[in-house]
């Protein structure tokens, strides 16, 4: 066992290259925030909630189920596409998801918080989910400069092929 080192990366995962040294801390303690606004908003305080009464339990759980799906989809094909790639060396992964979007766990995570989102349509915890967003593309922003560093020409190919976030409908996919 490796002795752990007091700076903010050692709960970045070993041997993973390129993650922003705050990111797993920074998704944690994002995660705090918005479950205790969540929370705290639609079973205490209630302060922001006047909307979850417009849609009725079956209209929330028509709209959540395609996010379940695709939050399940993402992360098993993310964590496939990851747990082959630490066999292999290292290259741009294309396989799966990924050639349809750069970031499914960031992708899959954001769908969580959305999901709770419908099931009380809290205003306060849409705001702090709109910083959750920014953090995320922050740290996104950040991982694909050193995949562009490590990858050069071969990962800029696949970023003008291959959206962030959401798939690019029109681009050409990169060989």
């Amino acid at each position: 066992m490796s002795k752990k080192s007091k700076d903010p990366g050692r709960f970045a995962r070993s041997g993973v290259q390129g993650e922003h040294p705050y990111g797993d801390m920074g998704q944690f303690i994002c995660l705090l925030v918005f479950l205790a606004v969540w929370i705290l908003d639609s079973f205490v305080f209630h302060f922001s909630i006047v909307l979850s009464s417009s849609l009725s339990f079956l209209v929330q759980g028509l709209i959540a189920l395609p996010i379940i799906v695709a939050s399940v989809y993402l992360v098993l094909s993310g964590h496939r596409a990851i747990s082959d790639e630490v066999q292999a060396a290292p290259r741009v992964l294309r396989d799966g998801a990924f050639a349809y979007v750069r970031h499914l766990l960031y992708l899959a995570g954001l769908l969580f918080y959305i999901l709770l989102l419908v099931f009380n349509l809290s205003l306060l915890s849409l705001a702090v989910f709109a910083g959750i967003v920014i953090f995320y593309n922050f740290i996104a922003v950040y991982e694909e400069k050193g995949m562009e560093q490590r990858f050069g020409q071969e990962y800029a190919d696949y970023k003008a092929a291959v959206g962030r976030w959401f798939p690019k409908l029109f681009a050409r996919k990169s060989q």
